[in-house]
Parts: structure tokens; C-alpha cells; sequence
């Protein structure tokens, strides 16, 4: 038998490739086993805090360091160092935590915008705890989001911002527009956010379901969703975790095949990792955000008549000034694209966009592609709406001479 230097050079260099796999195969699976902190790269990028309230606080981006990013395709993106005038606010849903824009390195929303040249804003929601179960919508999408943009406005010395929002970090932004009529409120981009629930996809079914059984407890009886104490309707994170992965329960056991059969490759493994603790490690669900939205949002569809009362308020979509760009996931199995499109009805400004992208709910802001189909057209959208707005001229009107005695 011919030694393994005697080999021809292609077996040669396919046993010692086979060779290299076995061992990095072996160097990831021990720490997949028991160094999985190892391998989470959730989190990355460097951000300052600029507010740090009792639940809630502002993260500021900065542009990268280095001349330029790489992109999950494998491109170079150039950082730009001019900035826009007009600052991005980043605003994740409730239930996950806050790494949600900055899932990897490659994959960051947040580092991807700054890298483009927005002065970047992120609100992170915190961690609520039982304690918490009586927040409703008017803590988020009126208390604290003001007091989170207030001290943006403060910090970057702009009062134009422009909101981003997946999924209900959508619907927040849209609510808070409307609850405050904000003129300055330049820019709106909604990913995946379910406005009309009589359309299809998972919340929209489950919306509906709801709706005959709660007309007919409202005519006959005298039992209110509202009187029900908060830490009852409060959703723990682990409940949350099993519905998205219920909704393709063929992908969520598949994926542990693609683990096994590619344990070799460094960066597969990292990006599943990463995944996998995210969707592990998600949030509860305020059981006072549970209630509003249930009765208001799901069985009233409020939203999707332009008009929701939250608390003694109203939030008039229908008056929101804003332009507008609104995303949805080709595959969303959630929030199916009939459900987000709505939005583009309801607003009444003349410049608003919808767009279908690549990707389910989590892909179509998460996922491989979402740099291509979401990031960067948002970005050059964006940046042709974030321009200093030109002062107006004051016109200076002449004394008239006084009129001399005769």
C-alpha cells in the first residue's frame, strides 16, 4: 500500500480536507456540548447607552471601525463617515430581547445602517418580570416610547427621527404616531407588522377564532378581558419560543440534521448556535399588552380601521404625516403579506411604498437574505428622506416712512 505522500496530489488533498473536517468536527461539537457560550455571537457590536430607565433604554451605533463590512453574500459594503441629518430609531417587538438587530456580526441590522450612514438608535424594551404583568399598550407606545425618542432627540440634536420596526415594533411606531401626531416623525418603515387580522396567516386565524365566541360572551354574559388580572393573561417566554417553532415544525427538527452534517463548518455552526439560543431565550409577554391586543387589536381590529383607543386616547393612523415604507415576508406564515399591506391604505400620505421580500416572519428581518431584499432598500430609501430640512427664508418687510405733518 503506496504511503500517504506517494498518493496523487487530488486523493492526497481530499484525505487531508477529510482530515481537517474530522478535527474541526470534533473541536465544535465539544464546544456546541459544553462551551456553547463559544459559539453565540448575538450582541457584538459596540454601543453606547444613552438612556437607562426602569425597564426601558436607548442604545446608540456608531459608524464600524473599519473601511468596510462583509455582508452574508460575501460583499464589501463601504462605511460611509458623513451621516445623514435625520437619525434612525430601531424599534424591536416585544418578547425577544434586544439582540434582535444585532444577531451576528454579519447579520446586525444596526451595524448594517450605521455602516450606511445613519446615526443609529436602538430602544430596548428590558427584560419584564412578573412584576410587570399590568404594562399595556399605552406604557409602551406612549410612555415610555416618548420618553426613549425624548432622549434620542436630546443626545443627537435632531428633532426629524426615523422609526424601523419589525413585526409589533411596527405596529408601536405606528400607534405612537398616532397617538402624538408628531410632526417630526420623517420616516416610518414597518417589516411584517399585522395591522388588518381578518386577512390570513397564523395571528390573523387565531384573531378570528377569537371573534365569534368573544361577541357572543359580550351579549351574553357580563365577563370582560379587561377586569381579569394582568399576571393571568401574562405569556411566558418559553410559550412564545414553542409557537414560532410550531408554526414549520418540519424546520425546527431539520435544522439539528443540517447541525450534525455540517459540524465541520465554524460559521454554520456559530449562526445555529446563535439562533437557537435566541429563539430559546425569548421574553414574556405583558399580560396588559396581551389584553389590549387581544380585544382591541385581534377581536375589534381596530387598527385596521386607522382609529385604536388606548387607554382615554386615541391614535388616528389616518392622520399620521410620515412617509412611509412598508415590508412583508413572501413566506410569513404569521403574518401573512394580505395582513401588512394594510397599512398602505390607512395612511394618507403620498409617499408610501410596500414591498414583498424573501423570508418568512423571522427571515424576512433575520435571515440570510434579509441584507439584500430589506436592509438595503430601506437604506437608500431612507437616505434620499434624511436630508436637512432647508431653513426658511423670513422676509423682512420695510418700515414705512412716517407720513410728515402738512
Amino acid at each position: 500500500m503506496a504511503d500517504l505522500p506517494d498518493l496523487p496530489d487530488a486523493p492526497r488533498r481530499g484525505l487531508l480536507q477529510l482530515n481537517g473536517r474530522v478535527l474541526d468536527g470534533v473541536v465544535n461539537t465539544v464546544d456546541w456540548l459544553f462551551r456553547r457560550d463559544r459559539l453565540i455571537q448575538s450582541g457584538k457590536t459596540w454601543f453606547k447607552l444613552i438612556h437607562d430607565g426602569d425597564l426601558m433604554s436607548v442604545r446608540l451605533y456608531g459608524p464600524p471601525d473599519e473601511p468596510t463590512i462583509t455582508l452574508p453574500d460575501g460583499r464589501e459594503l463601504p462605511v460611509l463617515r458623513t451621516q445623514h441629518a435625520v437619525p434612525l430609531v430601531l424599534v424591536p417587538p416585544l418578547g425577544v430581547t434586544a439582540d434582535t438587530f444585532d444577531l451576528m456580526p454579519h447579520r446586525s441590522l444596526a451595524r448594517h445602517m450605521a455602516a450606511r450612514g445613519f446615526k443609529v438608535y436602538l430602544i430596548d424594551w428590558g427584560r419584564p418580570t412578573p412584576q410587570h404583568a399590568s404594562l399595556g399598550l399605552a406604557d409602551y407606545a406612549d410612555h415610555m416610547m416618548s420618553e426613549a425618542l425624548s432622549a434620542i432627540r436630546e443626545d443627537s440634536g435632531s428633532r426629524d427621527l426615523s422609526l424601523l420596526g419589525w413585526c409589533m415594533g411596527g405596529l408601536l411606531s405606528l400607534m405612537h404616531a398616532g397617538l402624538t401626531q408628531d410632526r417630526h416623525l420623517r420616516n416610518l418603515v414597518t417589516v411584517a407588522s399585522p395591522i388588518d387580522l381578518r386577512g390570513g396567516g397564523v395571528v390573523a386565524g387565531i384573531a378570528g377564532a377569537l371573534d365569534a365566541p368573544a361577541r357572543f360572551i359580550r351579549r351574553y354574559s357580563d365577563f370582560r378581558l379587561a377586569a381579569v388580572d394582568p399576571l393571568k393573561l401574562t405569556i411566558p417566554g418559553w410559550l412564545l419560543a414553542l409557537g414560532f417553532k410550531m408554526t414549520n415544525p418540519v424546520a425546527s427538527i431539520t435544522t439539528y440534521w443540517d447541525l450534525m452534517t455540517r459540524l465541520w463548518d465554524r460559521e454554520f455552526v456559530e449562526a445555529h448556535s446563535t439562533t437557537s439560543n435566541y429563539l430559546n431565550k425569548m421574553l414574556i409577554y405583558p399580560g396588559g399588552v396581551v389584553r389590549d391586543m387581544v380585544v382591541k387589536v385581534a377581536i375589534d381590529n381596530e387598527l385596521a380601521k386607522g382609529r385604536i383607543r388606548i387607554d382615554d386616547r386615541v391614535a388616528d393612523l389616518s392622520a399620521i404625516t410620515a412617509s412611509a415604507l412598508v415590508f412583508a415576508g413572501r413566506k410569513d406564515t404569521i403574518v401573512a403579506p394580505s395582513i401588512a399591506r394594510r397599512i398602505i391604505d390607512i395612511l394618507p400620505t403620498a409617499d408610501k411604498e410596500y414591498r414583498l421580500a424573501a423570508g418568512g416572519h423571522m427571515g424576512v428581518i433575520l435571515g440570510s437574505q434579509a441584507p439584500v431584499e430589506v436592509w438595503e432598500p430601506a437604506a437608500a430609501w431612507l437616505a434620499a428622506r434624511s436630508q436637512a430640512r432647508k431653513a426658511k427664508a423670513v422676509r423682512k418687510s420695510r418700515a414705512k416712512p412716517a407720513a410728515t405733518a402738512p
